[in-house]
């Protein structure tokens, strides 16, 4: 099996370094692991791309490449420069913190998933989430490093065949809990946290100028039950199936009187 690993928390980042031993689990000793990964932290930039400027690439050891973009930048450098033969899977990740709920619309490791699902590919983002029980370790990712090759088996052997609309991609987030105390997997929703939303805090620097830095809210608000949050926190692996297609289909019908 050909894999690319990319992420958005950097080509240094920990978690990219349980990735790859999660990916050649997968890929077995006759596979093949390509890392095409920004050179600087990208959270939070989702699905951007580079499209109004040029991106720097370099490597960095054997099929091993930083480029000073976005983790959709990273994929499609890397799809369409760098590799030889396009993968067989696209794992992004292992992101420092969780992806669930309303953090997946931000998430540069789900932004670098979707990007290899629209070109076609299989496509799974993993994301660890932290709490008490497990930040203190020696890895916290270790529930994802464990767990994460066997689910991701799992996942690859069920996928739909027939995909000619919008391509699955997958959402996993990892419990905040060490390897031994993981319950389970979940295929959920995605969640909803109520009033959990960014906003902006203003400082000012030594030479009196003014910034703003965006803030967080709170993430320990109760989810959506079942969903891929509200799992999270009780201990189990979640898995959301997702797609790019925004469309609200349950409301079409609610909007048909605009159609003349």
């Amino acid at each position: 099996m050909r894999i690319l690993l990319t992420n958005d928390d950097g080509i240094n980042a920990p978690g990219l370094k349980s990735l790859e031993k999660i990916a050649w689990d997968l890929a077995g000793p006759k596979g093949d692991v390509w890392v095409v990964a920004p050179a600087f932290e990208q959270s939070g930039v989702g699905h951007c791309i580079s499209y109004t400027h040029p991106m720097m690439v370099q490597k960095m050891g054997k099929q091993r490449f930083a480029a000073e973009g976005s983790p959709a930048d990273c994929v499609l450098a890397a799809l369409h420069d760098i590799m030889p033969e396009r993968p067989d899977l696209v794992l992004s990740g292992v992101n420092r913190g969780n992806n669930s709920a309303e953090n997946a619309l931000y998430s540069g490791t789900l932004g670098g998933a979707m990007e290899a699902a629209l070109q076609g590919l299989t496509a799974v983002g993993l994301s660890q989430y932290l709490g008490p029980e497990n930040n203190g370790l020696d890895n916290p990712f270790e529930a994802a490093e464990v767990h994460g090759a066997e689910l991701l088996r799992k996942i690859i052997a069920a996928e739909p065949k027939d995909q000619s609309d919008y391509r699955l991609f997958y959402n996993v987030n990892f419990p905040p809990v060490p390897a031994d105390a993981v319950k389970g997997t979940r295929t959920v929703v995605q969640g909803f946290r109520q009033g959990v939303t960014f906003g902006v805090e203003p400082h000012l620097s030594p030479s009196g100028k003014r910034f703003l830095w965006i803030k967080g809210h709170d993430q320990r608000v109760p989810a959506t039950p079942g969903s891929d949050a509200d799992v999270n926190v009780a201990g189990y692996i979640s898995v959301t199936p997702m797609r790019a297609d925004l469309t609200a289909h349950d409301m079409l019908d609610q909007f048909k009187s605009l159609n003349t």
